[in-house]
């Protein structure tokens, strides 16, 4: 079936302090309301759950919960806050990492931490409501167009698409070099994934070549008992299956995958399975998403498990991704596609979930 689908654009003056219905059907709704920091929210909503969307800020998404749970990590933020850097801002469920710079910058580097994209002022919005191939959709989008006087020149067009009575939902990214030159590429789908206590990693296919993180952030302060077990992972990756030791997962532990095996569908498969049968899932094509990350962490402040991020390269700040080879090159009105499906299955839809 071809893509059919009602467009309702948005616009900043359509959010007030108190939360408004823009649509309902008897499959979706989205409301819209502005959170005491001034920050416009915008929810997508189905039967089982909904996600919150900051269409104005990167088109970040706040939160997401289906079925009652809580997908997104433990933080310190009540509410994004108006920034024009994520660390400003660190609570949310998913932010787009990149474009032009990504990961964690090195003291050689200049760029912000994840680059200029997680909190970018989105210059349009819209809402679509329509059927395709998978059936009806709720889908957000919108546009970025970032321009420097005698530099680089794209636009980025993010979206997250709801299906009805689903906890799994899609991630886009397309990205189109709108410059005369070429334009440099590093992008990674940032999901924060709350912390599961016992919760078990498991990979059906596989996840490629895995090594842990050998350098140490700014950010990270080292204790003895974190480096011997860094130690340990490093000799032997495999052993961070079951999320059962919270105080080694403070400082953060980090492993890189490589040569990620796919299905016959191009479909790579991540799963943080609960002990209760439920899972967080993710899948993507490693064909558009050529590296991959994992990230734990654990403290009285912060506590997640981004069991797979993919990526185009390491987050390891631009320098370190240059000399790799890792940072991708886009020729003038060259375009870059990444799409993902995540979200939540319950404990029935586990048991029958056949990727």
């Amino acid at each position: 079936m071809s893509d059919q689908h009602m467009h309702l654009p948005l616009y900043p003056a359509l959010w007030g302090e108190t939360s408004r219905l823009l649509l309902k059907s008897n499959k979706f709704s989205a409301h819209a309301w502005t959170y005491p920091s001034g920050v416009r929210a915008l929810s997508l909503e189905n039967s089982r759950g909904r996600l919150v969307v900051l269409p104005w800020q990167g088109q970040m998404i706040w939160t997401a919960e289906f079925d009652g749970q809580t997908l997104t990590m433990h933080n310190m933020f009540h509410q994004p806050r108006p920034s024009s850097s994520v660390i400003g801002t660190y609570g949310c469920f998913m932010f787009h990492s990149g474009l032009l710079r990504n990961g964690c910058p090195a003291p050689e580097d200049d760029h912000a931490l994840h680059g200029e994209m997680p909190c970018a002022p989105m210059d349009s919005a819209w809402l679509e409501v329509g059927e395709d191939e998978q059936g009806t959709y709720l889908r957000l989008a919108g546009e970025y167009e970032y321009v420097q006087g005698f530099g680089d020149h794209y636009r980025a067009t993010p979206s997250v698409t709801l299906r009805p009575d689903s906890g799994l939902f899609g991630i886009g990214m397309h990205v189109l070099n709108l410059a005369g030159r070429p334009m440099e590429l590093m992008y990674m789908a940032h999901m924060n994934y709350a912390y599961v206590e016992g919760g078990r990693l498991f990979e059906p296919l596989g996840c490629g070549r895995t090594r842990v993180r050998a350098s140490v952030p700014a950010h990270v302060r080292p204790t003895p008992a974190w480096t011997a077990y860094m130690a340990e992972l490093t000799a032997d990756p495999a052993r961070l299956q079951v999320l059962d030791s919270p105080a080694l997962y403070d400082p953060e532990v980090v492993c890189f995958f490589e040569d990620v095996p796919s299905d016959d569908r191009s479909h790579a498969h991540f799963f943080l399975e609960h002990p209760d049968g439920a899972a967080f899932y993710t899948s993507y094509n490693p064909q558009q998403f050529n590296h991959a990350a994992r990230w734990i962490l654990h403290n009285s402040d912060q506590q997640v498990a981004a069991f797979v991020l993919p990526a185009t390269c390491e987050p390891e700040g631009y320098k370190a991704e240059l000399a790799k080879g890792n940072v991708r090159r886009l020729e003038p009105g060259a375009h870059a596609e990444f799409r993902l499906n995540t979200g939540y299955l319950s404990p029935a839809e586990r048991s029958a979930f056949q990727p």
